[in-house]
């Protein structure tokens, strides 16, 4: 990955919906070149994805709530299953394994704390090992961002 790789990179996370011929204007590139580059930067894995970052306040999810998760046991197939299990869920955001005190942190989305609760007893508690769960509730989001320090 070159410097220029990283321009477009900067220019994506910036201006995500930025058409292909003003990136290859604001990198110096004609068109081709720049398309190709950025089908490379797909390709190497290097751009996961494109998205739409929407509003969870404005879509009704006010609540996001952190749980440490920590499991019971630590064989491949509960790690395997707890993290599918996870996957599938829409209300979990984020799912990191950890090392530490917790197994999981999880980022979790939804309207209020009573449907966290519910979330909670019903689907949570019932994933695959779950020993515990400890659940911290953000009070204000300070930063979000999903561009990166390049």
């Amino acid at each position: 990955m070159d410097e220029l790789d990283l321009r477009i990179l900067r220019l994506l996370q910036e201006l995500p919906g930025i058409s292909a011929a003003d990136l290859a204007q604001k990198v110096g590139l004609s068109h081709t070149p720049c398309w190709r580059r950025v089908k490379q930067l797909e390709a190497s894995g290097a751009i996961l994805e494109r998205a739409v970052i929407l509003n969870p306040r404005v879509m009704g999810l006010d609540i996001t709530v952190f749980a440490n998760v920590r499991l019971k046991v630590h064989d491949e197939e509960t790690l395997v299953a707890l993290e599918q299990a996870a996957h599938d869920r829409g209300e979990i955001v984020d799912c990191f394994s950890m090392s530490g005190e917790s197994d999981y942190i999880l980022r979790i989305v939804v309207p209020s704390i009573e449907s966290y609760e519910q979330f909670l007893k019903k689907v949570l508690l019932h994933f695959p090992g779950v020993a515990s769960v400890s659940s911290h509730f953000a009070l204000k989001c300070v930063k979000k961002t999903t561009k990166l320090p390049i």
